[in-house]
């Protein structure tokens, strides 16, 4: 149950608890009224009716009754004791009050009949069930409406940190402030939490900016430094190692680009299998590339850098930026030889826009399929070294040109990478523009 349900519940609960409450209390009073009223007439009335019995010996006239049958019995006896009294019953005759005295070796009472009282008391016990529900029907709604403001301002906020923990920093309850209002608080807080969130991310984003541009410059001087030093073992390795750096220096600095939302897509429609193919070549290791037809059935199986002389032009098309596709599955690719094993595969499903890079290693580790990528953290230690740039770099270009990158990791083994490229929008229809009419001179001419 909601919180909105379970506040309309208790405004429901308190307001019957209310009305009970005071219907009982108005009840109880009513007929402790009603019932002295009735004790204080029976007992005059059997006062006056002992001083006409006293002076008289009868009591014509008087409303009493000597030995009367109905009388109860437990006030029979009290008065056979030598006392009086006054009962309330309730018996075949109707509700009535009783009074009673010795009157010599007799019983004197008098019966008031308290039918008329009962049935007011019964008639106000309606009115105030009347009451109480139409208090409830007024109130309900007056409840409903309080509880949906109050759950919408909650979902609102609710929402909002969903949208900061998504990676939208901008994203603001703005509430309207109110005094001692512990929901404006809450978003209050959420907003001191995001601006502070977001200036911490802001300034480790421009100090990895920073560094990456400091360090360009002098890798500059490495990278040309190295290519002059003389053939041999200890020069190969400066130059693998300063290649290495590059490649890191780069990465930093295209996840900085990233990071502030400085890349924008050139999308455009292109063939898939050749972009496919160019990725893979351009990272120098080996994967079987798989085409699926339109029917599902299994299109071509080839390796890295000998499809290029096949007609794939006529293949599946796709929406999308060919330099960042190209990218993206490279990255993968990398990714898969690096951290998995032998042999790798990319495959491109029968919808013609889904494709799977998967090797045949350990798989992902859990937390990188609970969180994501993380830069500088490659996952547990069987799954290879490596900076961890390379799979948020993926994740990262997949957003810009608005497609979605999913990591799992296959049912038999192995990890498996899954991106899925976006329909290619609809181009509107021209409206076919109305033939105009020629004109009467025009058929003179001709």
């Amino acid at each position: 149950m909601t919180l909105r349900w379970r506040i309309v519940a208790l405004v429901a609960a308190a307001t019957c608890a209310a009305a009970a409450a005071v219907g009982v209390l108005v009840h109880h009073a009513s007929r402790d009224r009603e019932l002295s009223q009735a004790r204080d007439g029976a007992r005059t009335t059997l006062d006056r009716a002992a001083v006409g019995y006293a002076r008289t010996g009868g009591v014509q006239g008087s409303g009493a009754v000597l030995d009367a049958p109905g009388l109860p019995g437990n006030l029979r006896r009290l008065v056979e004791k030598g006392h009086q009294g006054t009962e309330f019953t309730t018996g075949p005759g109707g509700p009535a009050m009783w009074a009673a005295r010795p009157a010599d070796d007799q019983v004197l009472s008098v019966r008031l009949d308290m039918s008329t009282a009962m049935r007011d008391i019964g008639a106000l016990d309606t009115n105030i069930i009347l009451a109480g529900l139409m208090t409830t029907a007024v109130v309900l709604p007056l409840g409903v409406l309080t509880a949906e403001r109050m759950s919408r301002r909650l979902r609102l906020a609710a929402a909002t940190a969903r949208r900061i923990a998504a990676g939208d920093l901008d994203a603001r309850i703005s509430p309207a402030t109110r005094p001692h209002d512990e929901i404006a608080e809450i978003s209050g807080a959420v907003d001191s939490m995001a601006a502070a969130l977001q200036e911490r991310l802001l300034d480790e984003q421009r100090f990895t900016a920073d560094v990456a541009h400091e360090l360009r410059t002098p890798l500059m001087g490495l990278v040309t430094a190295a290519e002059l030093l003389p053939p041999g073992e200890a020069a190969g390795y400066v130059r693998d190692r300063v290649r290495v750096l590059s490649t890191l220096v780069e990465d930093l600095l295209e996840i900085s680009r990233l990071d502030a939302g400085a890349e924008e897509a050139d999308l455009s429609p292109c063939p898939l299998a050749p972009v496919l193919e160019e990725a893979i070549a351009g990272t120098g290791l080996t994967a079987r590339l798989r085409t699926g037809a339109a029917g599902g059935t299994e299109g071509r199986d080839a390796m890295a850098g000998e499809a290029g002389g096949q007609d794939v032009a006529n293949g599946p098309k796709v929406w999308t930026d060919p330099r960042r596709l190209t990218r993206i599955v490279a990255n993968l690719v990398v990714n898969a030889h690096r951290h998995g094993r032998e042999p790798v595969e990319v495959t491109v499903a029968a919808d013609g826009r889904t494709v799977a890079v998967r090797d045949h290693g350990t798989g992902f580790p859990d937390d990188l399929l609970e969180k994501g990528p993380q830069r500088f953290r490659t996952g547990v230690r069987e799954r290879g070294r490596g900076h961890g740039l390379g799979l948020t770099i993926a994740v990262g270009q997949a957003q810009v040109i608005g497609a979605a990158l999913e990591f799992g990791n296959a049912p038999d083994g192995g990890a498996v990478a899954t991106l899925r490229l976006p329909e290619e929008p609809e181009e509107p229809e021209e409206p076919e523009r109305p033939e105009e009419p020629a004109r009467p001179d025009e058929h003179l001419r001709s």
